[in-house]
């Protein structure tokens, strides 16, 4: 589910599966005129529409869409050349998840890889915090994580991970063309099993008492350099 006119703007054509708008958003846009193509909205009151609706002051439209399927070794026999991937174990804050979505996408990122312990990607707080990535950057979730990592160096992707035992700077480390960036859970990190399937620990330098950053603010400072 997408909601608001944000999200309304930024579905595909082929994505859409059916809408439901109230009575006051019709009244400000009666021709829908926010998809860019036609669509048959399904009009409900304005009370109904408060029930439907995942936020405290909806906008008055909201639509249901086709979640993307993307299976990873149908992916990376697509991408022999450059690929980067950001890949995620056991976040739970969706507006982290969302977060690094979008991040991903503004720095050029190829895909986002999560174990079945990150929280759902179509998770409604998660959807609003990608500000419409969720549409343009492939989400694959895997059930096997450490043998995700192998495949993933198996096919010559150089595997970093942001750790607190890290040795080298992140700001100093020569980064080739096959890259993946793991990030742990927000409390714990990465797990031990995980940390020792990296090829290279990076640290990513801090003043203070500070142990370690917001997850999301980590990954996005790895994935612009």
């Amino acid at each position: 589910m997408a909601e608001g006119t944000r999200f309304a703007s930024e579905i595909p054509e082929d994505k859409l599966v059916e809408c439901f708008v109230s009575e006051d958003y019709l009244k400000t846009d009666p021709d829908l005129s926010v998809f860019g193509y036609d669509t048959e909205p399904v009009e409900v009151s304005s009370a109904v529409f408060g029930k439907m609706s995942d936020t405290d002051n909806p906008q008055g439209i909201l639509c249901v869409c086709r979640q993307d399927q993307h299976d990873l070794n149908d992916f990376l026999s697509k991408r022999k050349g450059a690929v980067r991937l950001l890949v995620l174990e056991g976040i739970q804050d969706p507006g982290n998840l969302g977060t690094m979505i979008r991040t991903a996408e503004g720095a050029g990122f190829d895909a986002v890889i999560a174990d079945e312990n990150t929280v759902d990607a179509y998770n409604p707080k998660v959807i609003r915090s990608t500000m419409g990535s969720i549409f343009r950057v492939p989400f694959i979730s895997v059930s096997d994580l450490p043998g995700t990592v192998e495949q993933l160096k198996n096919a010559g992707i150089t595997v970093y991970a942001a750790h607190l035992d890290g040795k080298r700077n992140y700001r100093e480390e020569e980064y080739g063309d096959r890259i993946a960036f793991l990030i742990g859970n927000e409390g714990n990190g990465l797990s031990e099993e995980i940390t020792k399937k990296a090829d290279i620990l990076v640290k990513i330098p801090m003043q203070g008492k500070l142990e370690s950053l917001n997850a999301a603010i980590a990954a996005a400072l790895l994935m612009y350099r």
